[in-house]
């Protein structure tokens, strides 16, 4: 026996009604940023509070260390902070040299940044996008679009900012971009994420180009995003098939995008062209108008005042014009005024 109320919904209505939803997502996607930030910190503490039970853990591994371990650590540390020295005396001479250089030439030297460390709180789960979260948000200063490294590496950039945290997109994401260049020939490319971690591609290369296995990218400074020098790849394999018009390459990320803990958020230096969202422009009341020369009182003292400037530079101009000339003040000639009775009509 049939039951009676067997059919619901038609498909038909269903499959219009999500068309409808989605179309109307679409529209308001960007109007439900404010939503989207409002409800990411109000989240925050959860996030906080689910990372207590991993840094408990780490605490207690820490606390419970035995003495040799701690002594091969402070044995290594000691054998890192040598290097790192000895590095450092090297970078020193390079950097004296670098700035000789720069005044021979007349070069602007780059000015250190603001940086700042910071913690990853989650990674994503998320299969078609990679990011992680970070202990920082617009209460520490942190804006979208933030370059993000690592002690190896470029990380990626700042996407989304709440008040407590933020979330940087990885380099290996599919939808990031990186402006870079070859650090050998200065060849200028764009590194592209292929969503594996480990891998990032240089995307429509021409087989002329002279790019070989073992080059390292590194930041290009194009966009006004991240500062030229930061290490990003090296280049691991170079294809080229017949019949290709450009060339396969695929790069391998110094940093080490599936391990990441601490990471270093940097802010643009003053005059790098980068305009940060809490900085804000003058008022237009503050720069003089074009209508300030409809007032007949005003546009006089202006004149007078820079007409002596314009006679110690360009004596030619001041010949041509006697008007504003400052003996003119002393023994008015005749044709000096006729245009000052023109003025006062």
């Amino acid at each position: 026996m049939k039951p009676i109320f067997v059919r619901g919904i038609s498909n038909q209505f269903r499959l219009t009604l999500a068309i409808i939803l989605s179309v109307a997502l679409l529209v308001a996607n960007h109007r439900l940023d404010p939503a989207r930030q409002s409800l990411a910190s109000v989240f925050s503490p959860l996030q906080y509070l689910a990372s207590v039970p991993g840094a408990a853990l780490d605490w207690s591994s820490e606390s419970f260390a035995t003495r040799n371990m701690l002594a091969l650590q402070n044995k290594e540390l000691l054998r890192q902070q040598l290097l790192m020295s000895e590095r450092l005396q090297r970078f020193e001479h390079l950097r004296q040299e670098n700035e000789r250089l720069r005044a021979l030439l007349g070069s602007p030297a780059y000015l250190d940044s603001r940086k700042m460390v910071a913690e990853v709180l989650e990674v994503a789960s998320d299969p078609f996008h990679q990011y992680v979260v970070l202990n920082h948000g617009s209460r520490s200063g942190v804006f979208v679009g933030q370059p993000v490294v690592d002690a190896q590496g470029v990380v990626g950039q700042v996407v989304q900012v709440s008040e407590m945290t933020s979330r940087v997109l990885l380099l290996s994401d599919v939808s990031h971009g990186l402006p870079v260049r070859i650090t050998r020939n200065d060849v200028r490319l764009v590194a592209n994420g292929t969503g594996e971690l480990d891998e990032i591609e240089l995307r429509h290369v021409p087989k002329s180009t002279d790019i070989r296995v073992g080059d390292l990218l590194v930041t290009s400074g194009l966009g006004n995003r991240f500062p030229e020098g930061y290490p990003v790849a090296r280049v691991m394999e170079v294809l080229t098939e017949d019949g290709q018009s450009y060339a396969r390459v695929t790069a391998q990320p110094l940093a080490a995008l599936d391990r990441i803990r601490y990471l270093l958020l940097i802010w643009p230096a003053n005059d790098s062209g980068v305009t940060l969202p809490n900085q804000l422009v003058a008022p237009a009341a503050d720069h003089p108008t074009a209508t300030d020369g409809d007032n007949t009182d005003t546009t006089i003292p202006t004149v007078k005042t820079v007409t002596p400037q314009v006679k110690l530079t360009r004596p030619d101009i001041n010949a041509a014009k006697p008007v504003t000339s400052t003996p003119a003040a002393v023994n008015p000639p005749a044709e000096t005024v006729r245009p000052a009775t023109e003025v006062n009509q």
